[in-house]
């Protein structure tokens, strides 16, 4: 049972990693955005949505693995 919670833990911690990182991207465009206009430039406009799309992906990843460890936790203290 450790090592599920173990292994749940470091993925769960990885993720929020990567979260934070995506998240400070997405803050740099949209500070790099806040002088164009939407579709002003089409690729600029397309690397955006892509960018909002992975963050919303990875966001709800990241719920879901800390649900998991709430779940294995919960049930570890159940027994």
């Amino acid at each position: 049972m450790s090592d599920v919670n173990g292994s749940a833990q470091a993925r769960f911690q990885t993720h929020a990693i990567i979260e934070v990182l995506l998240l400070l991207v997405l803050l740099a465009y949209m500070t790099l955005a806040r002088s164009r206009g939407v579709g002003e430039d089409f690729s600029f406009t397309v690397v955006g949505a892509v960018l909002m799309a992975l963050v919303t992906y990875w966001t709800l990843n990241t719920l879901r693995d800390g649900l998991e460890l709430i779940a294995i936790r919960i049930g570890r203290s159940r027994h």
